[in-house]
């Protein structure tokens, strides 16, 4: 999604910045790129105070966190953030999906707080899957109970019950698409929490939360804390406590879209005179297009990858990611992620393998070429 928008943008500037270009060179700004948009949501809100002991209710906590790490990224020019709620109003799970859809978000945020009838407590970041045991289904069906709470939610949801493991199963599908961006941000903000803040870590997490299935963009739900703990709710309660959780998740976002913007190629430069560029080549790189990552394991059979032919499938932990194509030629790799695009693959991006590992395309592209 990124990196369409800056296609776009690119096109866009091209018809009016033409003439300038034969004469003064490129203008200086003329490939800006789209500001990346994160979409932040304090959970609950209105009439769903969500978890509540004493005086600490989950919306409240939610929303000022949400709020701080606003403030924190609007300091940066290139970031447009979008609240789901910047007050204490009720947000149906829906609206809240179709605000960050309509925002062509790319990254949505959810903020909570945990709660629970012993002393537990940690930090947990969710990300859209099948539930792996009953407690991280419990989890999601308090989260998505809140569909209760919306007029005509039988309509809306067209069924949907939060209490049935069935019907959570079936939201999975339609993020699997985003299913290893949204792990690296889960992983970039449990790190923080655990490293900066010293909290105990439960881990990064998968589970059917309603809202996230409705997102179109690498997403997560954060449980920022046990409110049911005395220590831990105290702390998640506090102003120092929120200002040190929304500077943690604030420096995990910057840390993913440092990871986006490393991984993405501006185009070259037009020149007055159009050369056509050599190709790059690149000996012993191998250049794949990832088209996919997913739980379940499908046939390499050209149907199951809207026509594409020469799809591999590798298995990494439970999931198996799946990739287009196999180059040496860095150009021909960028028309295969063209081809993968054009035929829905809208977040296909390349990928390097160097002696079988894994490398930096971006450090790929500095070396010299053989």
């Amino acid at each position: 999604m990124y990196i369409s928008l800056i296609k776009k943008k690119i096109l866009k500037y091209f018809l009016s910045v033409f003439s300038a270009i034969l004469f003064f060179g490129v203008p200086h700004n003329a490939f800006a790129q789209e500001k990346f948009t994160v979409v932040l949501d304090a959970g609950h809100g209105g009439k769903d105070p969500g978890k509540h002991v004493k005086k600490y209710n989950e919306k409240d906590i939610a929303l000022n966190i949400v709020l701080l790490i606003g403030n924190k990224l609007k300091n940066n020019k290139d970031i447009k953030v979008v609240y789901t709620r910047n007050r204490d109003v009720f947000i149906g799970l829906k609206e809240r999906g179709k605000i960050a859809n309509d925002a062509e978000a790319n990254l949505f945020v959810s903020v909570h707080c945990n709660a629970h009838h012993t002393q537990a407590n940690g930090t947990e970041t969710y990300v859209l899957g099948l539930h792996a045991n009953k407690q991280n289904f419990e989890v999601a069906k308090q989260e998505n109970a809140v569909i209760f709470l919306e007029d005509n939610y039988k309509e809306k949801y067209a069924g949907f019950d939060p209490n049935s493991p069935e019907a959570v199963i079936g939201l999975t599908l339609m993020q699997e698409e985003y299913l290893d961006e949204s792990l690296l941000v889960a992983s970039y903000i449990q790190n923080n929490f655990t490293k900066k803040l010293k909290r105990v870590d439960r881990g990064v997490k998968q589970a059917g939360f309603a809202v996230l299935h409705q997102t179109y963009m690498p997403s997560v739900l954060i449980e920022t804390g046990f409110i049911t703990n005395k220590q831990e709710g105290a702390f998640i309660g506090s102003k120092t406590g929120q200002e040190k959780i929304s500077t943690a998740i604030y420096d995990a976002i910057m840390e993913y879209k440092k990871h986006l913007d490393e991984n993405i190629v501006i185009e070259e430069k037009l020149k007055p005179i159009v050369k056509k560029p050599a190709p790059r080549i690149y000996k012993g790189v191998n250049f794949k297009v990832q088209i996919s990552s997913s739980s379940r394991k499908l046939e390499l059979k050209s149907y199951n990858f809207s026509g594409l032919k020469e799809v591999t499938r590798v298995k990494q932990g439970r999931h198996y990611k799946y990739y287009y194509g196999n180059t040496s030629n860095y150009d021909k790799a960028l028309k295969l992620q063209k081809k993968a695009k054009s035929v829905g693959f809208n977040t296909a991006f390349i990928v390097a393998y160097k002696n079988e590992k894994k490398v930096s395309v971006s450090e790929i592209l500095k070396s010299s070429q053989k």
